[in-house]
């Protein structure tokens, strides 16, 4: 039986790949450009989330990883070819991008605790495995990343990190632990977009 955490990251591996390969073709970079950031962004949080516990990457260590990220970018190509306008406004970015921030939180929860790390340290593992990629990604493209600009992007990933932790400590098993942080961070993330939330600006 597939663990927690493999089936949370090859969730948010094709979810992020395809929001990254999406953002690429809405600014217009050629097939190239759109590989580079789809792939930069399903893989980039879960790399910092590993080299921070002190263990070499999983995406350097077998070929499922990259593979999986490829598939996103071939799902997001085809995506594209349907939808027209601007697509980082458009459900077919900003749902798999709700998906893929909920997973890799969970799958940064899970390795911070299994790293032995404080509170803290858990719930920054779990926050910075959702937003890295796209933080990365965003760099790329030469603009503010959405997790300085758009408060409630990071937020849920952070309060799913403080669920898991409370979760845990209550005496419930890892993995429930990390799907329940991943449905938390989902569905606040979906309700943030729906009814528009933001914190407020200083």
């Amino acid at each position: 039986m597939i663990d927690a955490f493999t089936a949370m990251n090859l969730v948010g591996l094709v979810a992020f790949a395809v929001v990254g390969s999406l953002k690429a073709a809405d600014a217009d970079l050629d097939f190239f450009g759109v590989t580079v950031l789809g792939v930069l962004t399903a893989l980039g949080g879960g790399t910092m989330r590993d080299v921070l516990v002190g263990r070499t990457p999983e995406s350097l260590q077998s070929i499922t990883e990259m593979s999986v990220a490829f598939v996103g970018v071939g799902l997001a190509v085809a995506l594209s070819s349907l939808v027209s306008g601007r697509l980082r406004d458009h459900a077919a970015v900003q749902l798999p991008d709700a998906v893929g921030l909920a997973a890799f939180a969970a799958t940064g929860a899970l390795v911070g605790f299994e790293a032995g790390l404080s509170p803290y340290g858990v719930v920054v593992l779990a926050t910075l495995t959702a937003v890295g990629g796209g933080s990365l990604a965003d760099l790329l493209l030469t603009r503010v990343p959405i997790v300085l600009r758009e408060d409630f992007y990071a937020t849920p990933a952070l309060l799913g990190g403080v669920v898991f932790w409370a979760l845990v400590t209550g005496g419930a098993s890892a993995d429930f632990a990390a799907v329940a942080c991943a449905a938390f961070v989902l569905v606040v993330r979906l309700v943030a977009l729906r009814r528009d939330w933001s914190l407020p600006r200083v």
